[in-house]
C-alpha cells in the first residue's frame, strides 16, 4: 500500500543554500591599543621617548590578536607614529587597523567576504540567515550581498522556513530573430 507521507519537509526539498555570516566572525581576541599612553604629560608624542618604547615594547603579546590603534586623547599625534606602530604589529597580530573596535569589526568581516569564493553559490538560492546567537554588524549583510549578487539566482534574508525575498535574477531576455 503505498501512501503519502503525512508531512513533507518542503524546505529540504527546495534546494535553499544557507549562509550563516556568524561564521564570519573571527574566533581572535580584539585589542584596542590607545596611543594617549604614549604621550608625554597626554599632551604630545616625543618621537625619542617613542621610539625606545617601540624597541623596548613586548610585541609578542599581540600574537594573534587583531589590533584597533586610537588616540583617545585630544593629541596631535604624528601619521609616522602609527606606521611605526603598524611595523612592529605586522610580525604579531591577526590583523590590525587604524580605528575603533567597530573599524576593527568591519576590517575583520571584509577579510573573510574577500576570502569567500562566490563561485561556490553560482545559480544558487541562498539564504542569509538572519537571526543567531553573536551579534552581525549591518556592513557585513551589504558586503555578502555585494559579492552575491552576481553568481547567484536568489537571495533571501531570514531562515529557510521564513525568509524575506531580496533578490531575484532576472530571466534572460528572448532575442527575437
Amino acid at each position: 500500500m503505498d501512501t503519502e507521507p503525512l508531512f513533507v519537509n518542503r524546505v529540504a526539498n527546495s534546494g535553499l543554500v544557507t549562509l550563516n555570516l556568524e561564521e564570519f566572525i573571527h574566533a581572535g581576541e580584539r585589542v584596542l591599543y590607545d596611543l594617549k599612553d604614549n604621550l608625554f604629560h597626554g599632551l604630545i608624542l616625543r618621537e625619542k621617548d617613542f621610539r625606545e618604547f617601540i624597541k623596548t615594547h613586548d610585541w609578542a603579546q599581540y600574537d594573534g590578536q587583531n589590533v584597533a590603534i586610537v588616540c583617545s586623547a585630544d593629541a596631535i599625534v604624528p601619521t609616522w607614529a602609527y606606521m611605526l606602530l603598524a611595523s612592529k604589529l605586522q610580525n604579531h597580530a591577526h590583523r590590525y587597523v587604524f580605528g575603533d573596535l567597530g573599524a576593527l569589526e568591519q576590517s575583520l568581516f571584509e577579510e573573510a567576504i574577500v576570502g569567500l569564493d562566490a563561485e561556490t553559490y553560482r545559480d544558487a538560492k541562498v539564504v542569509v540567515k538572519g537571526c543567531g546567537d553573536k551579534p552581525v554588524p549591518t556592513f557585513a549583510y551589504v558586503a555578502i550581498m555585494q559579492k552575491l549578487l552576481p553568481v547567484t539566482s536568489s537571495i533571501m534574508y531570514g531562515e529557510p522556513c521564513s525568509t524575506v525575498p531580496l533578490y531575484k535574477k532576472p530571466k534572460a531576455a528572448v532575442v527575437a530573430e
